[in-house]
């Protein structure tokens, strides 16, 4: 039987190159200044885990990730598996991809893909649509901008 799932879409218009965006989807330390520390590689393969503060009783504080695909300035793909809560019935086992398309204006159109929530992923869903779109759309845009 197939479960439906759900995603959470979001598209950035950046005024940086896919380079520059490229960096701070990718580089550890400019990743962990919008995001989450970490110790990621754009290597498909490699296992990288996402480490934040833990939210007692909601979040144990540690996302498990594996790169799945990677085109230099244009893709990135991992999974996204954690949420150890008591909230949540289901532990997440997830996607997050990155599509990074030139503007023409010498920017980047950034999409997020955040695929594969499962209806027992509510809480988990509803919390991060809301952190893709106004709290972390803020953050890259600001560390963009720090980059010039």
């Amino acid at each position: 039987m197939m479960t439906e799932t759900q995603s959470i879409e979001v598209d950035y218009d950046l005024a940086q190159s896919p380079a520059k965006v490229w960096r701070a989807l990718t580089e550890p330390a400019l990743l962990a200044k919008w995001l989450m520390d970490n110790d990621i590689k754009p290597v498909v393969g490699h296992k990288f885990n996402f480490r934040a503060e833990p939210i007692p009783g909601k979040w144990d504080g540690v996302v498990d990730c594996e790169v799945l695909a990677v085109e230099p300035m244009k893709l990135l793909r991992y999974s996204w598996k954690g949420g150890r809560s008591e909230v949540a019935s289901s532990r997440l086992d997830t996607v997050v991809t990155w599509t990074l398309t030139p503007s023409s204006t010498g920017g980047t159109k950034l999409h997020l893909s955040h695929s594969g929530f499962v209806a027992a992923n509510r809480f988990s869903f509803e919390a991060m649509d809301k952190g893709w779109r106004e709290h972390l759309a803020k953050r890259i845009t600001e560390l963009l901008a720090e980059l010039g």
